[in-house]
């Protein structure tokens, strides 16, 4: 803020200024910052920020939904967030890439060309190790990926990719369309080195880890619509049906899905020297009686009070309460 002067100091300063004590160029405060916005003609700004946050709404709609089928697939809680986006040139994306990794090409009509996805080696190999029955919490893979590995990925990424037309149907009908798996970043010829794109990178919470992925879009493949990535056209979407869709194609993954379940008819303590010497035929009393209700668990959540019995030849359980009262919520 300016400093206010006072009217003695005014008159002193005009008194020095009648006399020549002082020149009226020191008067003036000079400002040696040049106040320049520097621009790169070599990477021009295609996409506006209009543009850029439009594009991050959309795909934030395909993090819950690529969330939702990877929960499914994997049996396992997956969270997938976006965390940026901007815009770089196609050569700063594959030298920011790791190699090897996993590089799904599709098209996704009417968009033009071809979009990348990439994910990261890390959650690859993840998914790899639980669908093959491991528990996906190693810290570190390190190995080639193999053919059976691709194939495998390359399930997983065309399920992902059908996700966009959910995401996209407040914008544009698109249709992607799975074109190929590549492993190495050089390899792939999709654009000239200067070529602006679009950059979409994802977290991804699974199990112990959070891994990452990026979705690569082309200034080319969206420069006929970019009139339609404003965000007027993201809020002509119907939210609420959006929600009840993906509710609804999760609801239909999880429903095939196989859990464990067992019945608990009673526990009891013993020292170390008692366990040491258990024999066949010792006889253990539990802490519960044989008329009272037992506790059912479902993937080791205690979820049910049940009666046990007969039926037929085997035995049986007579469910009697429900203790996770949101079951109720997921029928």
């Amino acid at each position: 803020m300016a400093e206010v002067l006072s009217q003695n100091e005014i008159d002193a300063l005009l008194s020095a200024l009648s006399k020549g004590d002082v020149a009226p160029e020191e008067l003036v405060e000079k400002d040696d910052k040049q106040k320049v916005k520097k621009y790169d003609f070599r990477s021009p700004q295609k996409f506006s920020k209009d543009h850029i946050r439009t594009l991050e709404m959309v795909h934030d709609s395909f993090a819950r939904l690529v969330g939702n089928y990877l929960s499914g697939q994997l049996r396992k809680n997956v969270k997938v967030e976006i965390q940026s986006v901007e815009q770089i040139t196609y050569q700063e994306f594959i030298h920011s890439i790791p190699n090897p990794t996993m590089i799904t090409v599709f098209r996704m009509p009417p968009l033009q060309g071809n979009i990348l996805l990439e994910m990261n080696p890390q959650f690859s190999f993840q998914i790899l190790d639980i669908l093959l029955g491991g528990t996906g919490d190693r810290k570190k893979y390190s190995k080639e990926f193999s053919e059976i590995d691709k194939n495998i990925i390359s399930q997983i990424t065309s399920d992902m990719i059908s996700n966009l037309v959910l995401a996209w149907d407040g914008v544009l009908d698109v249709k992607p369309e799975f074109e190929g798996l590549e492993t190495n970043p050089s390899a792939n010829q999709t654009l000239g080195p200067n070529e602006p794109v679009a950059l979409l990178s994802f977290s991804v919470e699974l199990g112990r880890n959070t891994t990452y992925m990026n979705l690569c879009i082309p200034y080319l493949s969206v420069e006929k619509i970019l009139d339609k990535l404003i965000v007027q056209y993201w809020f002509q979407t119907d939210e609420a049906a959006l929600i009840e869709e993906s509710r609804e194609r999760l609801k239909e993954g999880l429903n095939p899905v196989e859990v464990s379940m067992h019945a608990e008819i009673g526990s009891t303590q013993v020292t170390v020297d008692d366990f040491l010497n258990l024999v066949i035929g010792d006889v253990l009393v539990l802490n519960t009686k044989s008329d009272n209700p037992i506790k059912v668990y479902v993937e080791d959540q205690e979820c049910f009070i049940a009666k046990p019995g007969i039926v037929g030849k085997n035995m049986g359980i007579e469910l009697l309460d429900i203790l996770d009262k949101d079951v109720n919520e997921y029928e």
